[in-house]
């Protein structure tokens, strides 16, 4: 979103509060064009012979962002046998789904191997069951290498304490498994987390999976997993995927050519492709200044964007109704009977009641992380494609809240006779 003749406007000039009087407030707006660039980007980046950019499509799950990454021919990274369901109807092809949940039942994997997509299994407990069950589907193993990327213990997923992966100091175990088997390992894998800054705090990691992959004759990929930092904020800080992308491209392809045949590299990004896609647009309900500060309270709140709240995330607030004007300080709060604060001195424009404000970086874990709390309705979402806007999930009302609650007729009136 930019600044064109004291306006705000997206991609092929269409202006957000056009969209909002159409669509309604609070409301998800995607802008394709944006997607389409980081994808690009990183795939450009990547100067491999055999490349596959799964989509973590838990970041955003819309089924036209999933027919979006399809046509550039992305793979899709799931984490539920629901969205392994949502990628097979998005279209994509089972070999080119791989399905990495964590703490789920034997049951949940057998129905994503009914699907035909890729298994990648994250504990010794699960992985023996698995090949007790299907010794002769392959599978993928990930690991955790004892990395911590970023300083957020909730976002990093690689430190030692962390419930995802198998420990590399377990393979000796894992190669029993394996042996007792007979499992065929067609990958190995590994996740950080969020936020990657240091090129080399992610290349230690993957060497840790590299040396791993050589214990395995028959692999057909390594996946490194995601994590990429995005710009959150003017100035900013973000992973340098190019340069990333250059270093670990040389160090796959003198792997490949010590293994004997080039493998495919995996990664699985979600935020880095859709977070800067993504606007929040609400609107201001109320001003209230208090003796110490000046609130500004909109339509929204915990239930439709939650990463403030969970995450401690920063997001980027602009005036959209009043694009230039005297800059004041406000804290930004919702409509929820809890502390749901977005930001807490946030210069903007003046505002006024009934200004819509945006929030940016509102495309990663905003919408698929959105509830039903105090029976609030969630958000419609328009997809900015090529010039023209399109509503790709309706606005929810009264009907959605009832549709599966089931009035058991428990506490009706009962009728006594004379």
């Amino acid at each position: 979103m930019v600044l064109d003749n004291d306006r705000y406007v997206l991609s092929g000039g269409i202006d957000p509060l056009e969209l909002v009087e159409q669509f309604g407030c609070p409301l998800y707006v995607y802008d394709s064009a944006i997607i389409k660039r980081q994808y690009k980007r990183m795939s450009d980046a990547m100067n491999v012979k055999r490349l596959r950019l799964n989509y973590a499509c838990k970041a955003l799950s819309n089924i036209n962002i999933l027919k979006l990454f399809r046509s550039m021919g992305a793979g899709l990274d799931t984490v539920s046998v629901q969205e392994v369901s949502l990628g097979i109807r998005a279209g994509f092809d089972p070999q080119d789904i791989i399905f990495t949940p964590n703490c789920v039942s034997l049951e949940e994997i057998a129905e994503a191997v009914e699907y035909g997509v890729k298994i990648n299994i994250d504990n010794t407990s699960i992985l023996e069951q698995f090949g007790q069950a299907f010794p002769d589907v392959p599978v993928c193993i990930r690991i955790n290498p004892h990395i911590m990327a970023g300083a957020n213990v909730k976002t990093s997923v690689g430190h030692i304490d962390s419930k995802f992966g198998i420990s590399f100091h377990q393979m000796p175990l894992v190669h029993r498994i394996v042996e007792a088997t007979g499992l065929k390992v067609e990958g190995v894998h590994m996740h950080t987390g969020s936020d990657i800054l240091d090129p080399e705090v992610f290349l230690s990691g993957a060497e840790i999976l590299l040396n791993i992959a050589r214990e395995f004759p028959d692999l057909d990929y390594v996946d490194f997993g995601s994590g990429f930092k995005v710009a959150y904020k003017i100035g900013d800080v973000e992973t340098n995927i190019e340069e990333l992308g250059a270093r670990i491209s040389e160090r796959f392809n003198r792997f490949c050519t010590e293994y004997g045949r080039d493998l495919m590299l995996m990664f699985e990004p979600g935020k880095f492709m859709v977070s800067e896609a993504g606007y929040f647009f609400a609107q201001v309900n109320v001003i209230k200044q208090t003796t110490s500060t000046v609130f500004a309270g909109i339509d929204s709140g915990l239930n439709h964007f939650i990463r403030p709240m969970f995450y401690n995330a920063y997001h980027k607030m602009t005036n959209v109704s009043r694009p230039k004007g005297k800059a004041r300080f406000y804290t930004v709060v919702g409509y929820i009977c809890e502390t749901d604060t977005f930001g807490i001195n946030r210069q903007m424009t003046e505002l006024q009641e009934g200004d819509i404000i945006c929030m940016h970086n509102a495309g990663a874990y905003c919408f698929s992380m959105a509830s039903n709390y105090n029976s609030r309705y969630r958000p419609a979402e328009v997809m900015v494609h090529e010039g023209k806007a399109y509503l790709i999930r309706e606005r929810e009302n009264m009907e959605d809240l009832m549709r599966r609650q089931v009035d058991a007729g428990i506490f009706e009136p009962t009728s006594t006779e004379a």
